[in-house]
C-alpha cells in the first residue's frame, strides 16, 4: 500500500463519481427517488449514502469527532443537483486530501463504528476500504440505472487508466 496507489484511487473515485452523476442527472426526481430493490431502497439514496460513509471515514482519517452524520442511510441532500454538487466538492477535497498524504500506511488505525465500539484495522488498508466501499454502491446505482431509458456508463477502472 502506498500514497501513490491512493491517490490515484481518490482521481478514479472523482471521475467513476463524476460518470456517474453524469447518467443519473438525466433522470427526473421521481425516478432518482423511485423505490428500488437494493439495500438503500433507491438511486437517490445509494447516492446519498455514499457522501455519508465518505465524510465519516474523512472524519476518522483527520481525527473529527462530530462529522454530523447519524445515521448511514441519512438523506444529506434530498435535491439531486445539490448532492451532485456536494459530492463534486467532496471529491475535489479528497484528491487534495490524499495528494498531501504522508504517513505510515501500515501503522494500525483505531476508530470507533456507528454503534461506538472500538476497532483497529491497518490504515492503509482502511483507506483502500473507503474506495472499494464506493465502487460497490456505485455497482448498486449502476445496476439500477439498467432498469431506466438511461444508459449506465462504463466505470471500471480500466477505463479510467486508459484515459489518464
Amino acid at each position: 500500500m502506498t500514497p501513490e496507489l491512493l491517490r490515484r484511487l481518490a482521481r478514479y473515485n472523482a471521475w467513476a463519481n463524476g460518470r456517474l452523476y453524469a447518467a443519473c442527472g438525466q433522470l427526473t426526481a421521481e425516478e432518482l427517488a423511485r423505490p428500488c430493490p437494493s439495500f438503500f431502497g433507491s438511486i437517490l439514496a445509494t447516492l446519498n449514502h455514499l457522501l455519508v460513509v465518505d465524510r465519516v471515514w474523512m472524519g476518522r482519517f483527520k481525527g473529527v469527532k462530530d462529522t454530523g452524520i447519524t445515521s448511514l442511510d441519512q438523506m444529506l441532500h434530498a435535491d439531486f443537483a445539490e448532492l451532485a454538487a456536494a459530492r463534486t466538492a467532496y471529491d475535489v477535497h479528497l484528491v487534495e486530501w490524499f495528494d498531501a498524504l504522508e504517513s505510515d500506511l501500515g501503522r494500525p488505525f483505531q476508530y470507533r463504528i456507528m454503534a461506538g465500539n472500538k476497532v483497529e484495522s491497518p490504515l492503509g488498508l482502511t483507506m483502500l476500504h473507503m474506495f472499494n466501499h464506493q465502487t460497490h454502491h456505485r455497482g448498486q446505482v449502476h445496476d439500477m440505472l439498467s432498469a431506466t431509458a438511461v444508459a449506465p456508463p462504463p466505470l471500471d477502472l480500466i477505463y479510467f487508466l486508459r484515459e489518464g
